[in-house]
């Protein structure tokens, strides 16, 4: 039976009537004896069980019964009807119906023809080819038939087993089509077996008379009427019952095998006693035999010279001093034997071959002729010409399709008693015995048949007799008798097999536009499949040249041909496990020369035609990968790309990419709700703007608790992980890791993604929200770890803020800039991801701005000078701009910041408070050093601690030279109260700032920034200390002061005057990309560490903080 894919269970269950099977599985375990595996008992069946259902399968035959049976099956499943087993043997069920298949039209019709155009030697070696060919493809048909059961359905049903649903159904539509134009051209044969040889009164264009071109379409016009009358009665039959087809079958290959028989009797018979067929020569050339009766100018009689009728034809008048053709009074009429015999050394002049244009004399070799060149040719109706222009290919392509049919015994692998035994066994001698036959009969038409007789297509010169036929023992109505029912049968079978054919490819759902020619008759007759098969082969018979029909199924059954050479050498290359074919007499060198021989034959029977063939099968492909239904074959290609990949990911371990390779290779982290639905979908919206459907991609979210109890969940997720990628087109991988805690998970993900050289090198996490809550402590926790095992691991990071301000893939900027701020180099990612992200079409029309700080020893002027040159040399488009940041003090405000956050940070480490508590401390906190201000200055507390929305306006107000000189040096025992002893001792440092190139430059302390809300939630800004009252509260003040940790007041001097500098240039850009710092050494300076982020990105909408992997990942070199 056709399967239907993956819902079948005989596909997928490692037995095969499972269905069965299961209603047994109750009294499978009775007894105790089994006890130990009664808990698996609904997966595992008992193997006593397996084997009885193994023995038990049977394949339904081919043809109504199968779908009957399935039919039965649908509508009365409750009672099973008993199914006969087959029982074909090999005789009958393979070798006869290969026979049957193979021996066609061509080798009646066109083999002498063949033979005197090609030359003995040259016809001889296109048969061999075509035999050596279909040779090599039965035998990696057998090994793929021989290795496992194979269902009816046959030759489709092995190579989209073996190669695949793309390749399986691109190969049965070809197969099908080459099935539906065999069809065409054996109605064909038998039209012209019919209007020329049978009964040529009954054309309904009438031939006489006409010449040329006239009478080439009147001929074409009958083929096409009766061979359309023909082949809707043949389609009728097909559709009132297959049965009646299969019985004639038995008859027609009778007629096959007489024929036959009738031709070599016919040999031998020449060589004890020639036949009587005289072709008569005017010169050298060859004349229609048709209204003369006597091959002579003139006979004598009692009565004196009479002249003939043949004088008549090329004379103005009957009497022997009329004007006659030119040629016909220069040359002599002769009359030779058409069939001088095996023995009489004919062969010699037939060796070679003889190619003609369209409408050139059809001449004897080796004969002299009178003729003037410059004459024209008159009276030619009267010669055999050639009816088309010959050439070796042409020889090519109408030969094949007599070689095709070796599918035969496959397609009924349904009815074999041991298909694996039969098959091979059947075919193999099927080719044989038709090999030998070609071959004999090439060399014996050449020792047995004139040239000029052989070169006559319809039997012109031989009273037009069927040229085979003349050679044939008793009579020449055997073999056109036998020819013309042996056409019709193998019509018959092809009308039957096409519309099975197509059926099953449409059961199996792999071409969605075909699902309706899956439906048939209530007994499961496939009429919308013959329908479309009757139409196409009205096309064929449209066409109406059985010589242009022919190269047309040649390339589809050459493709055809081709899969199932490629399938056998892909399986045994591959060596897959499931590969054992009990046929062993095969090699992968053989199914190559096999696959070659079919591709050099595709091009030389005709080359625009195998393009054709193969566009429509590449079509096919493509429509199938892009529409079809995913299946799950266990098919050879998946193995070839897992080899392929296999080998790939070897070549890739030999080394890192160059510089010029590296792309950034996403680790996407997500995280997911209690309904494992992803929280920040925009991400994968940024991942795909950032890979533009290239490179690796891998999402990864972490769970919590232990994978026995959460698989399900897991499943959950990754199913979740999978639909979101493909709704956001994000090509790539998702995983899922459950762990203990969550930061051990996400920690797993890090390390064990990706395989081999395909590894990711950038991870893409987004900002955590809410991280100054009380409850989401962790989650910031785990956020700074994972930037510490980025660093350790040498990979790039990417924190993109505000992930729901992103745009998604749908969205289009038509204006706007894309802000990179350089302000440190870790290896030109920064430059890098604007390039990337403006690919794609959500970025196109943004502008790239980069943006880098001077300190006031360096020369702006020139820093803009080298990075203009450095980006025309990347070949990036960008304006450029050197901001300065010139040293200032550090204000009151930086001080007060500083303060506030530390304290802060001291309460919530010393005090496990709720998160109401935690709240009410912070704001009590920040009362008191607010209140502690007041007390100093009431009058400047509106100027100093005015929270404003505006950007800071006297953040740059400098201090007086005293205070800078005689700032005090931080006492270490200071240090460690406010740090509850965890801190160690920073070294005494002077409180003027580093530089923001300075700290760069100083171990362990580089800049870096993110992005996020506000500290409480609102944006607090500097204070500007308007008077010189406020100037001095800051002396006043300065005692409060002396206890902060002055590296953490350098750093928030840093990120605020950075703050104040982006939003000033950048406010308005779409995207700002940042240089992101590290976070501290020692880990009690966490929470910090997130605080300076926030307020380097604060005011900002959109921000991607990058970090570098510590390698240059950009360069200048082509």
């Amino acid at each position: 039976m056709f399967l239907s894919g993956d819902s079948n269970p005989k596909e997928n269950s490692p037995f095969i009537n499972s269905s069965d099977a299961a209603e047994e599985k109750t009294q499978q375990y009775d007894g105790k004896n089994m006890a130990l595996f009664e808990e698996e008992m609904d997966t595992s069946p008992m193997v006593a069980s397996l084997l009885s259902s193994l023995a038990n399968y049977s394949n339904l035959p081919q043809g109504s019964k199968e779908h009957e049976e399935a039919e039965n099956n649908e509508a009365e499943s409750s009672r099973k009807k008993p199914v006969k087993a087959p029982a074909l043997g090999t005789l009958m069920g393979v070798y006869l119906p290969c026979i049957q298949n193979i021996f066609g039209v061509i080798l009646f019709l066109r083999m002498t023809w063949l033979v005197g155009i090609g030359g003995v030697i040259g016809t001889f070696f296109i048969v061999f080819m075509c035999c050596t060919t279909t040779m090599l493809t039965a035998i990696s048909m057998s090994a793929i038939a021989t290795n496992g059961v194979v269902p009816a359905g046959g030759s489709y049903y092995m190579i989209s087993r073996s190669l695949g649903p793309e390749f399986g159904g691109a190969v049965g539509i070809c197969f099908y089509l080459g099935t539906t134009f065999a069809g065409a051209m054996y109605i064909l044969g038998a039209i012209e077996l019919l209007l020329i040889y049978i009964a040529p009164k009954a054309a309904i264009f009438p031939l006489e008379g006409l010449e040329g071109p006239e009478a080439e379409a009147a001929l074409l016009n009958n083929m096409r009427v009766y061979g359309t009358i023909l082949l809707t009665s043949m389609a009728t039959v097909v559709f009132v019952g297959v049965k009646y087809v299969n019985k004639l079958a038995l008859v027609f290959l009778a007629c096959v095998i007489l024929s036959i028989l009738a031709v070599y009797a016919g040999v031998i018979k020449t060589g004890i006693d020639a036949p009587e067929f005289p072709v008569c020569i005017l010169g050298n050339r060859t004349l229609v035999w048709k209204s003369f009766d006597v091959c002579a100018k003139t006979v004598e009689t009692a009565n004196g010279t009479v002249t003939t009728q043949l004088w008549r034809m090329f004379c103005d008048s009957p009497f022997l001093n009329a004007t006659c053709d030119k040629y016909f009074t220069a040359n002599n009429v002769s009359q030779i034997q058409g069939i001088p015999g095996v023995t009489s050394g004919i062969l010699a002049d037939n060796l070679f071959g003889t190619y003609y244009e369209k409408g050139d004399l059809i001449a004897k070799k080796f004969t002299e002729s009178a003729e003037d060149q410059d004459d024209p040719l008159t009276n030619a109706n009267r010669y055999v010409l050639a009816d088309i222009t010959s050439f070796f290919t042409l020889l090519v392509g109408i030969y094949f399709p007599s070689v095709t049919g070796i599918m035969a015994g496959s397609n009924r692998s349904g009815d074999l008693r041991d298909a694996q035994k039969s098959i091979p066994v059947g075919t193999i001698a099927a080719i044989c015995t038709t090999s030998f036959v070609y071959m004999s009969s090439v060399v014996l038409f050449g020792a047995c048949i004139e040239g000029v007789v052989l070169r006559d297509k319809f039997g012109e010169g031989v009273h037009g007799n069927l040229v085979i036929g003349t050679l044939a023992w008793p009579s020449p109505w055997v073999i056109v008798i036998g020819s013309f029912f042996s056409t019709c049968g193998a019509g018959l079978q092809s009308l039957t097999g096409a519309p099975r054919l197509m059926q099953a490819i449409a059961k199996d759902g792999i071409v969605p536009a075909l699902r309706i020619f899956g439906h048939g008759k209530a007994n499961g007759e496939p009429t919308w499949s013959l329908l479309l098969t009757a139409c196409i082969c009205e096309i064929g018979i449209l066409i109406a040249s059985l010589d242009a029909v022919a190269p047309i199924l040649s390339m589809f059954f050459l493709m055809c041909y081709m899969f199932v050479n490629l399938a056998c050498a892909l399986q045994t290359l591959l060596r897959t496990p499931n590969w054992r074919p009990r046929f062993k007499f095969y090699h992968w060198a053989l199914s190559f020369l096999g696959m070659s021989l079919c591709l050099t034959l595709m091009f030389l029977c005709s080359w625009y035609y195998a393009i054709v063939a193969m566009v429509i099968a590449s079509s096919i492909y493509k429509y199938i990968e892009f529409a079809g239904a995913e299946k799950e074959w266990g098919d050879g290609i998946r193995g070839l790309s897992l080899s392929a990949a296999r080998y790939a990911l070897m070549r890739l371990e030999e080394g890192p990419p160059h510089t010029k390779n590296w792309r950034p290779q996403l680790l996407t982290l997500v995280s997911t709700d209690a309904e494992q639905n992803v929280e920040q979908p925009r991400l994968l919206s940024l991942t795909n703007q950032l890979k533009a459907g290239k490179g690796l991609t891998i999402v990864g979210t972490a769970l919590e608790g232990t994978y026995l109890e959460n698989s399900e969940q897991s499943q959950r997720a990754e199913k979740a992980l999978r639909k979101l990628m493909e709704t956001e087109k994000v090509k790539g991988f998702c995983q899922v890791t459950v762990s203990s805690n969550l930061r051990d998970a996400t920690s797993h993900l890090l390390q064990a993604s990706g395989l081999g050289g395909l590894k990711h090198n950038a991870v893409l996490v987004s900002w955590p929200r809410n991280w100054r809550q009380g409850d989401e402590h962790q989650t910031w926790r785990n956020f700074v770890e994972l930037v510490r095992e980025t660093t350790a691991a040498h990979l790039a990071l990417l924190v993109p803020k505000n992930i729901s301000a992103f745009p998604s893939n749908g969205e289009r900027f038509t204006e706007g800039h894309i802000d990179v701020w350089w302000i440190v180099h870790d290896g030109g990612m920064l430059m890098l991801l604007p390039f990337l992200l403006r690919q794609h079409k959500v970025w196109r029309k943004c502008k790239m701005r980069i943006f880098t700080v001077a300190q006031l020893d360096d020369n702006s002027i020139q820093m803009k000078k080298d990075l203009t040159t450095f980006l025309y040399h990347l070949r990036i488009d960008a304006m450029v701009e050197v901001v300065e940041m010139h040293d200032s003090d550090i204000s009151a405000y930086t001080y007060e910041k500083t303060l506030v956050m530390e304290q802060r940070s001291q309460m919530l480490k010393q005090i496990n408070l709720s998160k109401t508590e935690r709240e009410r401390e912070i704001q009590s906190i920040t009362d008191s050093s607010r209140g502690s201000i007041r007390r100093k200055n009431p009058a400047a507390v509106t100027t100093q601690l005015s929270v404003t929305e505006d950007p800071p306006a006297a953040s740059k107000e400098e201090k007086p030279e005293e205070e800078s000189a005689s700032s005090p040096v931080s006492p270490p025992a200071q240090v460690q109260l406010i740090h509850d002893n965890t801190t160690p001792t920073s070294p005494a440092t002077p409180a003027t700032p580093l530089t923001p190139a300075e700290e760069a430059k100083s171990p362990g302390e580089q800049i870096q920034m993110t992005w996020t809300e506000k500290c409480d939630g609102e944006p607090a800004k500097p204070p500007g200390a308007a008077t010189p009252e406020g100037i001095k509260d800051i002396f006043n003040m300065k005692p409060e002061w002396e206890n902060l940790n002055q590296s953490n007041v350098r750093r928030m001097h840093t990120a605020l005057r950075l703050n104040e500098v982006i939003i000033k240039k950048s406010s308005e850009a779409k995207l700002v990309l940042l240089n992101m710092p590290g976070p501290p050494k020692n880990r009690t300076g966490d929470e910090n560490y997130m605080e300076f982020l926030e307020v380097l990105t604060d005011g900002l909408n959109r921000v991607l903080l990058v970090r570098g992997g510590g390698r240059e990942v950009i360069t200048i070199y082509s």
